[in-house]
């Protein structure tokens, strides 16, 4: 038996994901010696690898689960999660959470299994599944602002209220997810304008009244402040520190690299197996290994635009857009903190960095993605069948193609 005859959809998309999950191992175990000495004062980073494996198991368990299941029932299951998921962000938000100081309530702790699980991750696929059943069931007719203000902006609107006092990359990566698969969905670009505007409007209100009135609502507007004038140059060498460090290990990789496990700036970069995990990617695997698992990436989006492009329905191609295009955003994101082209964001380096909600999440939106590319697949299968003398030659010839 061949491997295929277990998995459906895209080929190619499988072997990206297995090939960068693959990969993790090694920048993993490397990077996590920062938090063995800090956490247990050994350096063994044998229980982080070990912790690593079991969330890519949990993870190809969900990811081949999902890709089973037809991808038309993401339909339902959105509208019946989406209150759901809602109602686990304010359960989130009141537990209170505080990191450096700053409020940052984004997990809650799983009962039974006690592991943290961060919800607005979870809520971030959910909510794009429903925005792409919204926008599919409009395609075929004209609809008026206030007409989608109740079922596609409410539950919008009530996620990133709930993310963005905690998590700002997070709340602006789901944000501009929605505003591409709205534009890519059709929907019109007045309205699309009117909601940024809106957004907007609200950005700044939220960010005047945390300065004005400090205790009344929980945020992180000083850490964003922060971050900003560190990316400008002009923070001090505390909130540089992380940034310092990320720049050492770049220009220690150089070329070629120090050779995987060999990093020196991983004893010493705060996150070094998560949110700069890329930095440690470039030591150890040079300028030849970060342009690799760029083009990884790349093409990951490229295989992205074809599944959507082949899709055979107006759902299908949203969905794919809406749950599959993020993670090369995110990707990217990540890249670009660790070489200091954007501020800090806290984004994690999908399918590569330690992290049990990360990986769990990104293999669901894959599970997704190809559970769109398997019906294609399965159509495509069903027209073959037919009988040769029955097909008009320009079909022969298109399907040869």
């Amino acid at each position: 038996m061949k491997i295929k005859d277990y998995i459906s959809g895209d080929t190619f998309l499988w072997a990206l994901a297995i090939i960068l999950i693959v990969f993790s191992f090694l920048p993993v175990y490397s990077a996590s010696a920062n938090l063995a000495y800090l956490g247990k004062g050994t350096g063994n980073t044998t229980s982080y690898l070990i912790k690593h494996f079991t969330h890519v198991v949990i993870g190809l368990v969900i990811l081949y689960s999902v890709h089973k299941i037809p991808y038309r029932y993401f339909k339902g299951l959105s509208v019946l999660a989406i209150p759901v998921v809602i109602l686990l962000l304010v359960y989130t938000a009141a537990q209170g959470t505080v990191m450096g100081g700053a409020s940052a309530s984004r997990w809650v702790k799983v009962p039974v299994i006690g592991i943290n699980f961060q919800t607005s991750t979870l809520a971030f696929v959910v909510l794009m599944v429903y925005v792409a059943k919204y926008l599919a069931s409009i395609k075929e007719r004209r609809v008026t602002f206030k007409e989608s203000l109740l079922p596609l902006w409410l539950p919008v609107g009530a996620v990133l209220m709930l993310v963005v006092p905690f998590n700002l990359s997070t709340a602006v990566l789901i944000f501009s997810m929605v505003l591409l698969t709205c534009f890519v969905g059709g929907y019109p670009k007045k309205y699309l304008m009117a909601i940024v505007g809106i957004g907007a409007l609200t950005m700044i209100l939220f960010v005047l009244t945390a300065k004005a009135f400090p205790g009344v609502l929980p945020n992180r507007v000083d850490t964003w402040a922060s971050r900003i004038t560190t990316f400008s140059g002009e923070g001090d060498s505390d909130s540089t520190y992380q940034v310092e460090r990320a720049k050492t290990a770049i220009a220690n990789g150089y070329i070629f690299g120090v050779g995987p496990g060999k990093s020196p700036t991983k004893h010493v970069l705060p996150q070094s197996s998560s949110d700069f995990i890329f930095a440690i990617v470039l030591e150890e695997f040079g300028l030849i290994g970060g342009l690799l698992i760029l083009s990884l990436y790349l093409f990951f989006l490229f295989r992205l635009v074809v599944i959507s492009t082949k899709a055979d329905s107006v759902f299908g191609k949203l969905l794919v857009i809406g749950v599959g295009f993020p993670i090369v955003f995110q990707a990217l994101m990540n890249m670009c903190v660790a070489v200091n082209l954007i501020p800090v964001t806290g984004q994690t380096l999908p399918l590569i960095s330690s992290g049990g909600t990360s990986i769990l999440m990104t293999c669901m939106a894959l599970g997704i993605v190809l559970s769109v590319s398997a019906q294609r697949d399965k159509q495509k299968e069903m027209e073959q069948e037919v009988a040769p003398e029955d097909m008009n030659p320009l079909d022969v010839l298109s399907e040869a193609l």
